[in-house]
């Protein structure tokens, strides 16, 4: 089954499965589930045809998803970074965002730099 560009797992309940497209989580998911009147544990290879029409639609529908919804966060970064805000200006420099600290604890945003550290090192052996 394929849903918003997305192929997704067979074997997998249909719960878990709609989270692999990106946008659709946990919750939003489930909201899906009951307005088509469908189980929540159901797996996706026991769907009917019309059962998939029917969450298909309510996602185009409802929910922007995958290519559409990257778009949107890439452009609302774009803005922030053109107004220069200071959230636009942490995206910039590459640092975390939404106030967490930045002394430790930031690899994420920065990268693992730490393997970089050479103090206490020997020397490398010198060409004779």
């Amino acid at each position: 089954m394929r849903v918003s560009g997305v192929t997704i797992p067979k074997d997998k309940r249909i719960v878990i499965s709609l989270t692999y497209v990106y946008g659709l989580g946990p919750t939003s998911v489930k909201n899906i589930l009951s307005q088509v009147n469908i189980d929540e544990s159901i797996r996706v290879k026991d769907l009917t045809q019309e059962q998939e029409d029917a969450i298909r639609a309510v996602i185009e529908k409802d929910h922007t998803t995958e290519g559409d919804l990257r778009r949107q966060v890439a452009s609302n970064i774009k803005r922030l970074k053109d107004i220069k805000s200071h959230r636009g200006g942490r995206h910039i420099k590459k640092l975390p965002v939404r106030g967490q600290r930045t002394k430790t604890n930031s690899r994420t945003m920065r990268g693992n730099k730490r393997n970089m550290a050479t103090s206490g090192k020997k020397p490398t052996a010198q060409k004779t």
